[in-house]
């Protein structure tokens, strides 16, 4: 990849404000693992006053549910999800210092409002590279909500993590510019 952005977790407000979308970057340290059924019960303990099982601060979630691990791997394919099924659940979890989010596919206008007030990208991972992504996780450690399976959050330690920034903290939104490009005049 040419012009790659490396980053270390946990990120700063400061270093995500710099990225743009169509940034292509590579990630290291440690990333969380949480779909639909494990971001709602975080946001019932926040509603609950309770503290969630994992600091966010700084933080980046893949919203994957990963396949069990072949010999000699960490993980096994671990492709992203479908984005918007956790959007009625992360304007909460941006304003508790989420800084990423690692999926596929549009995400709502409340969730790039929320991005931009608290400084926060979404990157893109390439679904049909799950295998290719693998790679990339070194080690895997269910975190808690074993219950859910694939579903659990999971922490991943990751070594260059291969993403795109699909929408910036300012807005901007490969969604929206790309196809326009294309389109017949």
């Amino acid at each position: 990849m040419e012009n790659v952005i490396r980053i270390m977790t946990p990120v700063t407000t400061e270093e995500i404000r710099k990225l743009r979308a169509k940034d292509n970057v590579l990630i290291t340290g440690v990333i969380y693992t949480a779909r639909d059924a494990a971001h709602k019960r975080l946001v019932n303990l926040l509603n609950e006053g309770k503290e969630l099982p994992i600091d966010l601060k700084g933080q980046i979630i893949y919203y994957v549910g990963p396949a069990p691990a072949k010999p000699g791997y960490a993980v096994g394919p671990a492709g992203p999800t479908t984005s918007y099924r956790m959007d009625p659940y992360t304007p909460q979890l941006l304003k508790l210092g989420l800084k990423g989010m690692i999926g596929k596919g549009t995400r709502s206008k409340e969730v790039i409002d929320a991005m931009k007030e608290h400084g926060a990208v979404y990157f893109g991972a390439v679904g049909g590279a799950a295998a290719l992504i693998a790679k990339s996780i070194k080690k895997v450690d269910v975190v808690c909500y074993e219950d859910l399976g694939a579903e659990a959050i999971h922490r991943f330690y990751v070594e260059d993590f291969p993403a795109i920034v699909v929408i910036d903290s300012q807005g901007n939104n490969l969604y929206e510019t790309e196809p326009k490009k294309y389109r017949i005049k």
